[in-house]
């Protein structure tokens, strides 16, 4: 099978045959038609998580997956061969599974069938930065009412968290550019900040001069980079990014947490249920052919992603 892979430590992706991988019990075999990209996807080819767990070469690139189920291990008894799943590599050690690739094995935790009513390409943009939205809202405990500042709302988990905070009556402010505004207003942005034209903390305290009620951070990757200043005293935030930590939120007097996604499939299957019914937008921005898998996670690695990346592997 044709993969996008890192053949060794160190080495740069590349696109080349590779055994089709062996189900084994708990696993399932999908032949897959989609891959919907991550940051993470990036960090894992960089070798960024090396230090954390170990990692196995050829190492396949890759998390989100939608497709068809091709073989099942033992133990799994919620999907059958020929059923169309959606389905994501749980970070696990070791690091070595992907979905780039014509056949990728996953965590039957992780799969769950595929409504008829998504296709596969907008399936496979859902798992991660769904759960990882999610995952984000639940952490600020957000109410009705709230006003929340979504900083990095114009990437792929900030257009889910966008939708979800909205459909739970807050109050969203999201940051972007000019050419995001009416994008993320579509979405359920009440009013869309310009973090390039200056700092976002004290454009948010221009029209909320008490501060939001919370801050969900998808972008930045120290304390000041991150605009805590927006937030009211006693507000929570959740970040994705691993900044601020919680001596700076305590210094800010605020709380709150780093966040990681669980896209197993309890998580998964609702969010698809609510795309099929067009309750929830999949905002895919491109799609790419296998060949140009690369360049997707380029444009990822570069910061002008908007919305979600999907390669299509096989129509």
């Amino acid at each position: 099978m044709r993969a996008l892979n890192i053949p060794a430590a160190g080495a740069q992706p590349q696109l080349s045959e590779l055994a089709v991988p062996e189900v084994t019990e708990g696993t399932v075999l999908v032949k897959v038609k989609a891959v919907g990209l991550n940051a993470i996807d990036n960090a894992i080819a960089v070798g960024m998580l090396a230090a954390m767990m170990p990692h196995e070469y050829p190492l396949v690139l890759g998390r989100d997956a939608a497709g068809v189920v091709e073989a099942v291990g033992a133990g799994v008894d919620h999907v059958a061969v020929g059923d169309e799943v959606i389905g994501h590599v749980l970070l696990v050690p070791p690091i070595q599974a992907g979905t780039l690739a014509e056949y990728a094995v996953l965590p039957a935790t992780a799969v769950t069938p595929k409504p008829a009513g998504l296709d596969f390409v907008t399936a496979a943009a859902l798992p991660l930065a769904g759960a990882a939205a999610l995952a984000s809202i639940d952490a600020i405990e957000v109410q009705a009412g709230h006003t929340v500042l979504v900083n990095g709302a114009s990437g792929g988990v900030g257009s889910y968290v966008v939708q979800l905070l909205a459909a739970r009556g807050a109050t969203v402010v999201a940051t972007g550019t000019a050419d995001d505004v009416e994008r993320l207003t579509s979405l359920g942005a009440h009013i869309v900040v310009d973090f390039t034209a200056d700092a976002v903390a004290d454009q948010v305290r221009a029209s909320y001069p008490d501060g939001v009620d919370a801050l969900i951070n998808l972008a930045g990757f120290t304390t000041d980079a991150v605009p805590l200043a927006a937030v009211r005293a006693g507000g929570r935030v959740a970040t994705t990014t691993g900044a601020p930590d919680a001596d700076a939120l305590a210094a800010a007097g605020l709380s709150g947490t780093s966040v990681m996604a669980g896209p197993v499939r309890e998580v998964v299957a609702p969010l698809a249920e609510q795309a099929a019914a067009g309750t929830l937008k999949v905002d895919i921005s491109t799609v790419l052919p296998f060949e140009q898998a690369a360049d997707g996670l380029a444009t990822i690695a570069s910061g002008a992603a908007r919305g979600k990346i999907v390669v299509q592997i096989a129509e």
